[in-house]
């Protein structure tokens, strides 16, 4: 039997084409509707919860999967993100659901109809309930249980996927509690009456328990999960996503290097030693000083979530990326939470300029997924935040692609890329 190292480099002897992957994400909690099994499911619904409201069937994608996945191909994508479930996969531990695993095969097959690259990820923050009443990622055999996942996700999955990420933003913690160092004391009752309601000593998602403790329990379940994904079935490329702003220093920029190094280099070098891409997930640029985060200038524009209006944003947080993990990237999540979608279109148009100067200067780009294909639930801000390419009638689920979608779909690049995998 191989070692690791030499698994990995006898898989990277091979070669496959994509093309410039241009398309849209979502995630499966946010638009699917009815995660009853979900942790966040759970904490939506305890007293002292810090969502606004409750997901609900949000938007059926669930159900509308197929007209929706034709949707994107109509408007010009070749890929199309999205997350597969593991609280439906594994609703309860040690219980596999084969009608959900036909459910996703079915989707993966849409895609490819619909001649989409599925770029899937294997956890965009929702887990299962029961996985969060162990303790979460700071469960002493959380890596075990999520391996176990990953194994089954690849055998069943494996040979239908273009693009996979293993986790969602899973330095997020981080840099929310940068930015806000008292964020997690809102989320102490939420957590103590969802441990309740599990009849469990402890409640841990995403957003919760000690950041370090989780980031180590979490690079080194990744560093497992490349090796168990990779000898399963299937041949594509496999990376994980950060949460990045575009960190630019005021004067000295000791801060900000310091900022860095704390929030992304743990995960950028781990993808650096195994992992064939980086994905980058920026909306906007965050300004740093000798003495911590400075305010943005006077005048700028806010969007809906509160953050700057400031497409630019790309193409210095790729440039830091690709720098440190020495690995292509993949802009995975790039857009705007506006009611206007003028400034939608406007803050495509710039992001595309921005990340094309990027691409001019050498930096090895492989794919941007706007943010998001349809109006979701974006978890704590519940419904009000508009971030989609696509509007959706809560009531009568009636999608409507707006002017930003048709304008996305003529800036597409058109190249392929040879991976090394």
């Amino acid at each position: 039997m191989a070692s690791a190292s030499l698994a990995h480099a006898e898989h990277h002897s091979a070669s496959l084409t994509l093309p410039f992957l241009w398309g849209a994400a979502t995630s499966g909690y946010q638009t699917e509707g009815n995660s009853t099994n979900a942790d966040i499911w759970l904490l939506e619904q305890v007293n002292g919860t810090i969502f606004k409201e409750h997901s609900g069937n949000a938007y059926d994608f669930y159900a509308c999967y197929r007209q929706d996945i034709a949707l994107a191909a109509s408007l010009g994508l070749n890929s199309f993100r999205f997350s597969i479930e593991w609280s439906r996969i594994e609703p309860e531990q040690g219980t596999i659901s084969h009608e959900a695993i036909a459910h996703y095969q079915d989707m993966l097959r849409a895609c490819h109809e619909n001649n989409l690259a599925p770029c899937v990820t294997y956890s965009h923050f929702a887990c299962p309930r029961w996985f969060a009443a162990r303790g979460g990622w700071e469960s002493p055999d959380a890596a075990d249980h999520f391996l176990r996942y990953c194994e089954l996700f690849s055998r069943s999955f494996g040979h239908l996927i273009s693009v996979a990420s293993v986790f969602n933003e899973p330095n997020l913690h981080k840099l929310i509690l940068h930015a806000n160092p008292l964020s997690d004391r809102a989320k102490t009752t939420m957590l103590a009456q969802a441990a309740r309601a599990c009849h469990s000593p402890t409640f841990s998602y995403y957003l919760s328990g000690d950041p370090q403790r989780v980031e180590a329990a979490m690079i080194s379940a990744w560093r497992r999960a490349y090796d168990v994904i990779r000898s399963g079935p299937g041949q594509y490329p496999l990376g994980l996503t950060l949460a990045m702003t575009d960190d630019q220093a005021i004067g000295d920029p000791a801060a900000r290097d310091l900022k860095r190094a704390e929030i992304y280099d743990a995960w950028l070098c781990a993808c650096r030693e195994k992992g064939d891409f980086i994905g980058v997930q920026v909306y906007t640029r965050s300004l740093t000083g000798p003495h911590g985060t400075v305010p943005p200038p006077a005048g700028s524009h806010s969007t809906t979530m509160g953050w700057e209006f400031y497409p630019e944003c790309v193409e210095g947080a790729c440039r830091y990326a690709a720098s440190v993990s020495q690995r292509p990237v993949i802009v995975t999540e790039n857009g705007v939470a506006t009611d206007n979608d003028s400034e939608r279109q406007d803050y495509i148009r710039r992001a595309i300029t921005s990340l094309e100067r990027a691409v001019a200067d050498g930096i090895d780009i492989r794919g941007y997924y706007h943010w998001s294909f349809l109006d979701s639930f974006e978890w704590a801000s519940g419904y009000r935040p508009r971030m989609g390419l696509i509007s959706v009638d809560p009531k009568t689920k009636k999608r409507t692609p707006k002017p930003s979608a048709f304008l996305l779909r003529n800036l597409c690049p058109k190249k392929s890329m040879i991976w090394q995998l």
